[in-house]
């Protein structure tokens, strides 16, 4: 099992990096106003959802702990994450205060899941 979890923790952690490196990449073009969401960035962000699920899964079936409270947070940063994404991923030029918040979004749930303890 702890391969298991180990393999959706490293899929995790590249759904993250594919959100996070979509947003750093557009950042040039957020200061110029014609920012948009990548396909990247909707595909990691799908990406941290089942795996996340899925790790939480898969320690409870170990008989690991989880703080709930904690997935629940983050799964509803990433909810709102998701849903912000997803509406504006066709649209050519995002807001500059909307792409932000993904960005800060995202790192808010990365420093969620590093510091809550």
């Amino acid at each position: 099992m702890d391969v298991l979890i180990n393999v959706f923790v490293g899929l995790h952690i590249i759904g993250i990096a594919s959100l996070l490196g979509g947003f750093l990449t557009q950042m040039k073009a957020m200061g110029a106003g014609t920012a948009r969401f990548t396909p990247a960035m909707l595909h990691g962000a799908l990406t941290m959802l089942v795996t996340g699920v899925l790790l939480v899964g898969f320690r409870e079936m170990d008989g690991g702990t989880v703080n709930h409270i904690k997935i629940g947070v983050k799964l509803a940063v990433l909810f709102v994450i998701l849903c912000l994404v997803y509406v504006k991923r066709d649209e050519e030029r995002v807001d500059k205060a909307l792409f932000g918040t993904v960005g800060a979004l995202t790192v808010v749930n990365i420093f969620i899941a590093v510091l809550w303890r």
